[in-house]
């Protein structure tokens, strides 16, 4: 048996699934996917499930925000109104059996059969993965671009830029000055994007986050404490 759902009262089902590449036994919150537990090939889903007992107040804690997170995101259906950074959802009615998407220059097109349920989950999932490709596409295109262009300006230099779809960071900045970037950068005003490369160029140059980096993220953002605290207010992952 490779999974396992336990029912732990106040917190609801938990789905224990073995992992052959997890260490330790994992616990994560993940809106619409509920609690999920990854186990050790060497753990028994029994000692798992004490574990997550002995979390029960974490979970409790954690759950609310998870539905805070549920109640935010969009619940995409053929009615909705939806653009990425440079293209436009749309919604075709075909005969076919299966839920399919394509996109062009300005369009992402997702074909859905009659008899689609536009509540389950699947169908919400498969729309969603549909649009962080096309971010994905866009980000590649778009953000080496503008990290070239504000590194000429003020004069910062770095080795390379690489597309990500990190969970917790925007950006950030190895220790010989490769540059990873959110592909959710896509989604935020272009003066919270240029502040998030801004703030990773200077990481070439300060490697920590001390009064001089500061110092230097002020200079050339113009308000660096204002533009992380407006930052904020955008969650990674959630539209």
């Amino acid at each position: 048996m490779t999974e396992k759902i336990v029912f732990i009262p106040g917190v609801g089902e938990v789905l224990l699934k073995k992992s052959a590449r997890a260490k330790r036994v994992n616990i994560k919150v993940a809106p619409f996917k509920g609690v999920q537990v990854s186990v050790p090939q060497r753990v028994t889903f029994a000692n798992a499930e004490k574990l997550v007992l002995q979390k029960k107040d974490w979970l409790l804690k954690h759950l609310p925000k998870m539905e805070q997170m549920e109640n935010k995101l969009t619940e995409f259906t053929p009615q909705t109104q939806f653009r990425t950074f440079s293209h436009d959802l749309v919604f075709v009615s075909t005969k076919e059996t299966e839920l399919r998407a394509k996109a062009n220059q300005t369009e992402l097109q997702i074909f859905y059969p009659p008899s689609t349920d536009f509540q389950h989950l699947d169908t919400q999932h498969f729309i969603r993965h549909c649009i962080i490709e096309t971010y994905r596409r866009e980000a590649k295109v778009f953000l080496p671009k503008r990290v070239k262009e504000l590194a000429e300006l003020h004069q910062f230099k770095y080795r390379s830029v690489h597309i990500k779809n990190a969970k917790t960071r925007w950006g950030s900045c190895s220790y010989d000055n490769k540059i990873n970037l959110n592909l959710h950068l896509m989604r935020i005003p272009e003066h919270l994007r240029d502040y998030v490369i801004l703030h990773e160029l200077c990481h070439t140059i300060v490697k920590n986050h001390s009064k001089s980096f500061w110092d230097l993220l002020d200079k050339v953002s113009g308000d660096a404490r204002g533009l992380d605290k407006a930052l904020n207010d955008w969650q990674i992952e959630v539209f």
